[in-house]
């Protein structure tokens, strides 16, 4: 990128009071496999140090800026922004490295402006670039949640449906074996449905391992009362692919939503704060929703807002900026503390 373009971007961020920090290029392993398990190892760039530690050149700039502020042992907001490269192996192309200009703020409270902040410096980066023609497509994961809770299948399907919505392949694999009762072992069941029967005559309040029997009969219920003993199952998992093909104009979409949810009962009612822009206009740029984004991308750690913000180029459109809030991230997949935030990261590749 050129360095006029590159300091239009550093000036649109300054002027909205971010502040420009350094990253360390290399972090510990144990951080990038926290979030994305063992079998990421494989795309790192890594050594040992002399004290036998596993480091890694960073794979993503954000993993680095978060653990830069929770290890700062600060609860204050701060706004920032950074710039540098992440490096990947590739066993289908060349070794990927990727320029980023990355944008946080970290203990956002207040969820509403904070992720309308970020989006509108978003769009003014765009506003900032060559392309007139683009498209804002916004989800909000919560939307996800709060369908699979209202479900009637088992605990243990809606925590497993929840982890995998971002693998698009394996969560495909798990619907079908929702419907099609492909999950459970029959006899398993029956052992477990005999034991219940068992229990439930004997006193409820003596405790065996810590655990009283009433304790244990709840569990033995949750886990006898399966979806494929009825068509709850196939019903479930036809409601959320339906869910998943919901795309609409971001105008459209709480009344998209609420009217889907009506037709299957559900008691879910969407209103604006599932959305932090509305009745947005900028010529040649789109604004849509979708129940779907992300899905297939390596960001499993966003837990509300998702957005993606393309510009076509060359008759078909790339991606600029993409970013959401991640309150979880260092608290559910870095074993840190919880910092409440959302960021953007901007694709220096395509700004021009």
């Amino acid at each position: 990128m050129k360095s006029k373009n590159y300091n239009k971007v550093f000036n649109i961020l300054k002027r909205k009071y971010f502040k420009y920090i350094e990253l360390d290029p290399v972090i510990e392993s144990k951080f990038i496999l926290q979030r994305s398990g063992e079998n990421f190892k494989k795309y790192l760039f890594s050594f040992y140090n002399s004290d036998g530690q596993e480091l890694s050149l960073r794979p993503d700039l954000t993993i680095s800026s978060v653990i830069r502020y929770a290890q700062s042992k600060s609860n204050k907001k701060e706004k920032v922004f950074y710039t540098g490269s992440a490096f990947r192996k590739s066993y289908n192309q060349k070794n990927v490295v990727v320029r980023q200009i990355g944008m946080e703020i970290f203990s956002s409270k207040n969820e509403n402006i904070d992720d309308k902040e970020i989006i509108d410096t978003s769009l003014k980066i765009l506003k900032s670039s060559r392309y007139r023609s683009s498209k804002l497509n916004i989800g909000n994961f919560k939307l996800f949640e709060l369908l699979i809770n209202k479900l009637q299948i088992p605990q243990r399907w809606k925590q497993r449906l929840i982890k995998f919505f971002w693998n698009e392949k394996y969560f495909s694999e798990l619907l079908k074996r929702l419907e099609s009762n492909l999950d459970i072992d029959p006899v398993a069941v029956a052992g477990d449905k005999k034991m219940y029967s068992k229990m439930i005559k004997l006193n409820q309040k003596k405790i065996i391992n810590g655990r009283s029997y009433k304790e244990i009969i709840k569990r033995f219920e949750s886990k006898i009362n399966d979806p494929r003993k009825s068509e709850t199952g196939k019903k479930s998992a036809k409601i959320i692919k339906e869910f998943l093909k919901i795309k609409c104009s971001l105008n459209n979409a709480p009344s998209v939503l609420n009217k889907f949810f009506k037709k299957y009962d559900l008691n879910i009612f969407v209103n604006k704060d599932f959305f932090p822009i509305k009745n947005l206009k900028i010529k040649d740029t789109k604004f849509e929703f979708s129940t779907s984004i992300g899905r297939g991308r390596e960001v499993e750690f966003y837990n509300s807002l998702i957005f993606s913000l393309d510009v076509k180029k060359k008759n078909k459109f790339v991606n600029l900026i993409s970013g959401g809030r991640f309150d979880e991230l260092t608290s559910k997949y870095l074993g840190l503390k919880k910092v409440p935030a959302v960021g953007a990261a901007v694709n220096l590749s395509n700004y021009e």
